[in-house]
């Protein structure tokens, strides 16, 4: 989650300002990198910062994605450095032909320059638009790159993208690769201090998804360390996701190669098995790039499971089950699959490399992952049966299921008039400037309603903890009422049939007490919005009110704390401290200002950064395994002082 203050904006109109010639500028080399860093790594946060590790990561993933390097180690320094160390083929420093300088100083400070561009080097790679490590240099304060290749050591420095030596030769080695050490720029980014378990979330996904390569993560200020080496690939991968869960049926392995009429080859690799829960979990991936909005291989997967299993059970199904239709969905509930494909030139759908447009890969996978799982139902009768009977109760659930949807959908398809009566709902019919707050508690939802601006803000009071959807079938779900008066309010459906474009909100706000059953709600809302809105996060729609802790008062003048650190920091004579226990407490006024006041709140919003995290996480906090979840609040304990939420 990401804090935003949120601010008016405003246009400068100014007539006295011209349009001519000399307005247009034309930033050379990196310095459109400085100049807008957002454009090229997403922010300038801690997204963003650890972001350029991941650039410089990448690389050398590329390098044992073409069977070059099997060993990367990544430091966090004590000084704020990172490294990043491999032992690929090392990057060529011979003369450019073209800009006859170094080809080391070509890669390190040209955007657009890098073997990916060029199918010999590199038949399948993740970063395909060549700005990566670049823009690393071009970010950093001071970045300094040694090349181990043809028997030499070199060595080139540089500084915010410029370099500031020549290449210089520092002797002799039987090594090759390369390793990389830069200092982000404090002028640039907002915090310099990259985390350990931030880092060590993505090096470990690649060691799933490569599981040739070993890759060790050290932190020395922490004295910490840790290697991700995972031989068993997707199949390890799938079992630490659904650690916290009871699995039904053991993981499913598919591996396969297509070679095209052009001679490239695509790769690729399925895993999946079943659990005991209700809900879908499928990650996918493109060439280690995670492909969060799906594409066609998942297209492909889909296709080849259900039609695959629906032979099967027609064949298999006593007289009395086979009457039952299968859909695909009956299929999906407690799967959890990972799908990674290699493919030489994939073609992604907008610049967020989020959803694979390949058409040929959709008969590719479908024809291998429906090859191979028939080998394995035939194999595996038990198994194959256990799947089967999970189908079966799913669409007898999903039937059940189908008049609670068909009264949710009613009621969105006639509007306003049958919205929840608890919803006090706000004058504009303009979703991009409306905001819905889920607000905790009736007492709380009184002052809510009192203190919001009725033109653009709407609230929804909740009366106690939802249902822990992770551990319910959706008919289940549809029978809570908050949850059905949550769905109706928002009013873009929900689960397959959701449409964030639909929401009659730009803004969905969960205001909860900031204490530990405030948390906990928070916490059953975000697996909410998780497994059946998840779009509503995709498209940044999501976010949790942050209200203060403590109210300080000094004579007439009065302020809030939102943590601990700003009450000690204010703790001065003649300044009395209490507690606010609950948003119940704040009359209208206090709400507004501290936690509603556009001008004046703080909102954290909610993202969705690493989907194989998240889907962890969620398994552990709300599944049914009880010693998952305390070894993880055992581990986590000492950073909650920390947390403003």
């Amino acid at each position: 989650m990401e804090e935003q203050n949120l601010e008016n904006l405003t246009y400068n109109s100014n007539p006295n300002v011209t349009y001519s010639e000399d307005s247009i500028k034309v930033l050379e080399g990196l310095e459109a990198v400085r100049k807008r860093p957002a454009m090229y790594i997403g922010d300038v946060g801690d997204r963003g910062l650890h972001h350029l590790i991941n650039e410089v990561v990448d690389n050398a993933i590329d390098e044992a994605l073409a069977g070059y390097c099997s060993n990367i180690i990544v430091t966090l320094h004590a000084d704020g450095a990172c490294s990043v160390n491999d032992d690929g083929r090392g990057i060529p420093t011979g003369p450019h032909p073209v800009k006859k300088v170094s080809t080391l100083e070509v890669v390190m400070c040209t955007l657009h320059a890098g073997g990916k561009f060029d199918k010999n080097t590199y038949k399948v790679s993740g970063g395909l638009h060549g700005v990566g490590v670049s823009c690393v240099n071009a970010l950093s304060s001071n970045c300094i790159v040694t090349v181990y290749r043809d028997g030499t050591i070199n060595q080139q420095t540089y500084s915010e993208g410029h370099p500031t030596s020549e290449l210089k030769l520092l002797g002799e080695t039987n090594k090759t690769g390369t390793n990389v050490m830069f200092y982000p720029d404090a002028t640039i980014f907002t915090t310099v201090q990259f985390r350990f378990g931030r880092t060590a979330d993505r090096l470990r996904e690649l060691a799933f998804l490569n599981p040739k390569v070993s890759i060790t993560l050290i932190d020395e200020a922490e004295e910490l360390k840790e290697v991700f080496h995972f031989v068993g690939g997707l199949v390890d991968f799938v079992k630490y996701i659904d650690e916290s869960t009871t699995v039904l049926v053991p993981e499913v392995s598919i591996s396969g190669t297509d070679i095209s009429s052009n001679g490239t080859p695509t790769e690729v690799e399925v895993c999946f098995h079943y659990n005991n829960l209700y809900s879908e979990n499928l990650l996918s991936y493109v060439n280690n790039i995670n492909t969060i909005e799906g594409g066609t291989h998942v297209s492909g997967f889909r296709s080849a499971l259900t039609r695959t299993l629906n032979i099967y059970a027609n064949e298999h199904l006593s007289k009395s089950k086979s009457k039952i239709s299968l859909t695909g969905d009956d299929f999906k509930e407690g799967l959890t699959a990972i799908i990674s494909i290699k493919v030489a030139e994939p073609q992604f759908e907008g610049q967020t490399k989020t959803k694979l447009g390949n058409g040929e890969v959709e008969g590719i996978v479908r024809s291998i992952v429906a090859d191979r799982l028939n080998i394995f139902l035939d194999a595996n009768p038990n198994a194959a049966k256990k799947i089967i009977e999970k189908a079966v109760l799913a669409a007898e659930a999903r039937m059940a299921a189908k008049k609670s949807r068909e009264l949710v959908r009613r009621k969105n398809d006639i509007g306003g008039s049958a919205l929840p009566g608890k919803l006090a709902d706000c004058s504009s019919k303009i979703p991009e400037e409306c905001e819905l707050f889920l607000v905790e508690g009736d007492s709380a939802g009184g002052s809510a309603k009192q203190g919001r601006d009725r033109r653009n803000q709407a609230i929804l009071p909740l009366k106690g903890k939802i249902l822990n959807v992770q551990k319910a079938r959706l008919s289940k779900v549809l029978e809570n009422n908050e949850i059905r008066d949550i769905f109706t309010a928002i009013g873009a459906g929900f689960d397959e049939e959701f449409l964030s474009e639909k929401s009659r909100y730009g803004k969905v706000i969960l205001m909860a007490d900031a204490d530990i059953d405030g948390s906990h709600i928070r916490t059953l809302l975000l697996t909410l919005f998780y497994l059946y809105m998840r779009e509503l996060i995709n498209d940044g729609k999501l976010f949790i009110a942050q209200p203060p802790l403590y109210k300080l008062k000094k004579g007439k003048q009065e302020f809030y704390a939102y943590n601990d650190k700003e009450r000690d920091e204010n703790r001065l004579d003649g300044i009395s401290i209490s507690r606010f226990k609950g948003l119940g407490e704040m009359n209208p006024p206090q709400l507004w200002d501290t936690t509603m006041n556009p001008e004046t709140r703080t909102l954290c919003q909610v993202k969705i950064e690493d989907a194989a995290i998240a889907s962890k996480i969620f398994q552990t906090l709300m599944g049914e395994n009880v010693e998952p979840r305390r070894e993880f609040i055992e581990k986590n304990a000492q950073y909650v002082k920390n947390l403003d939420i």
